[in-house]
């Protein structure tokens, strides 16, 4: 809704206003994070082609995922700092034209060499995201909604896994493989120009209302101490690294994360060579996992930010969201050994589910335990535990498949969730402010 100002200060301010500001920027941020996961899934979903076309195997096809997550772990402590640097406008400007160059020339790639290193600058750009998402959440939104902000922007991750299958697959069967990178690069030039055309800090944007305004800077929870200037400067790697909750964001995400990408790198090629999917049968189901995904987002962030409203603390509500979640996750070690390859496939959702309910609250972390000028550096350093660990477990699934079967990797998988979490709750201990020199 858009509200009209009269007189000299509203002239002052802009011409209008809008209403809910924060959600119209964090739904932005939801149709980056979409494009961002139809670009990467574009090879997965389209693995038992292009592994055929260029003659590679699981191990090599999984040495091209890693040399994606190589960069994607640089960047995003590199890419965390950076947009603490320039600011979220500028650093967002920076990794979506990167990706989505990259993504785009895919369709020129001739052999391993060539999309291995187009993999790589494709993980570089797209490692932003996240960091940059987590920085927007925590200047546009308060404490208890913060979240829920970190659900909406992360279920474009889900959405757009389920958008993948069926896109890339129709591109596919009506043009070829290289027609589809294209079409899916070209998504984030046309991102670009709404996101230069919308976004600004709020503390610089006009069409944020006064209340909105107010809003925004509600102080931390209470007995949480205050927020900490934001005008000083971001803080070094070293001495974030000094604090026990830095670790314990890290390590979590070490431990957990491959699970997601366990799913978003093998799902499709799981499907079609342990369980007799064709291409067209994958774009038909192998979206299903991603709408549970897309559940567990939404429910996960607003299911603390609901505890918080009803008088929890951040520490309680967190904590108890991310116990259960963690628990969820072993469901993938009966899907290894389910027959009907459907209750696979259904068992394979409930794991997605819980790990967007864990990562949601995950995320948000580094807002509830840093000022906003470490917020960005923090998400870095955490998505460079997680790339890190998706990177050796990936590794190492396509030696496991080649060698063995898909078994033992869904079994590991389904051990990390809950071993992250205790290394999560034991390291952070309570949920509050921490104050950096």
């Amino acid at each position: 809704m858009v509200e009209t100002r009269v007189g000299a200060g509203a002239r002052e301010a802009g011409a209008f206003k809008v209403r809910g500001l924060r959600w119209w920027i964090v739904s932005l941020i939801f149709l980056a994070t979409l494009i961002n996961y139809v670009d990467r899934l574009t090879i997965s979903v389209l693995a038992p082609v292009i592994t055929k076309a260029l003659g590679l195997s699981n191990t090599e096809f999984g040495g091209v995922v890693v040399w994606f997550l190589l960069a994607y772990t640089i960047s995003q402590g590199v890419s965390g700092k950076l947009y603490d640097r320039v600011g979220t406008r500028l650093g967002f400007t920076f990794s979506i034209v990167l990706w989505s160059a990259a993504a785009a020339g895919h369709a020129f790639v001739r052999g391993l060499t060539s999309l291995s290193a187009l993999r790589f600058v494709l993980g570089f750009g797209e490692a932003g995201n996240w960091p940059g998402a987590a920085k927007a959440v925590a200047e546009w939104f308060p404490v208890r909604q913060r979240a829920l902000g970190m659900a909406i922007f992360n279920s474009g991750a889900a959405i757009g896994s389920v958008v993948a299958p069926p896109l890339i697959v129709w591109l596919q069967v009506n043009y070829d493989w290289q027609t589809t990178f294209l079409v899916t690069g070209a998504l984030g030039f046309l991102w670009l120009a709404l996101w230069l055309v919308f976004y600004r800090t709020p503390d610089r944007h006009r069409w944020l209302t006064d209340e909105e305004r107010e809003l925004i800077r509600e102080a931390p929870e209470v007995g949480s101490g205050a927020e900490e200037a934001d005008s000083k400067a971001a803080p070094r790697w070293r001495d974030l690294l000094r604090h026990r909750q830095v670790w314990a964001i890290v390590l979590a995400r070490f431990f957990t994360d491959p699970v997601w990408w366990l799913y978003i790198t093998w799902l499709p090629l799981y499907l079609y060579n342990a369980r007799g999917f064709s291409l067209k049968e994958i774009g038909l189901f192998a979206w299903v996992p991603y709408v549970a995904a897309d559940a567990g987002s939404l429910l996960g962030g607003w299911a603390s930010g609901y505890l918080i409203s009803r008088g929890w603390s951040v520490d309680r509500a967190r904590k108890t969201v991310i116990a259960v979640a963690g628990l969820l996750m072993p469901a993938g070690i009966f899907a290894a050994f389910a027959e009907n390859p459907f209750v696979a496939l259904a068992l394979i959702a409930l794991v997605l589910f819980g790990f967007q309910v864990w990562i949601n609250n995950v995320q948000t972390l580094p807002s509830d335990f840093f000022p906003r000028r470490a917020v960005g550096s923090v998400a870095g350093l955490g998505g460079t535990g997680a790339g890190v660990g998706a990177m050796l477990f990936t590794l190492g699934t396509g030696w496991v498949v080649d060698h063995f079967s898909y078994v033992p990797v869904l079994v590991a998988a389904g051990v990390l969730a809950p071993l992250g979490t205790l290394v999560l709750f034991a390291l952070a201990g309570r949920v509050r402010r921490v104050h950096l020199s």
